[in-house]
């Protein structure tokens, strides 16, 4: 498991940024976005996908535990 950041890029996209490899990667899809369930299979647009355990809607910026289920 990776420690990741889940934020909003200067453009206003949201972004998954791994400090570890120095990525930030565009959010393509969430598997649940609404406020009392979010996280959940994150696919980015490398295709790579993780998954984070949902929990209530956070404020971003915001540093969870994620799993890769599927390399880029």
């Amino acid at each position: 498991m990776a420690n990741v950041m889940i934020q909003y890029n200067e453009e206003g996209d949201l972004c998954l940024y791994i400090a570890k490899k120095d990525l930030e990667v565009n959010i393509t899809e969430l598997e649940f976005d609404d406020e009392t369930k979010w996280g959940g299979q994150i696919h980015l647009s490398s295709g790579a996908i993780y998954h984070i355990d949902p929990i209530p809607k956070p404020k971003l910026p915001i540093s969870v535990r994620a799993k890769r289920l599927q390399a880029a």
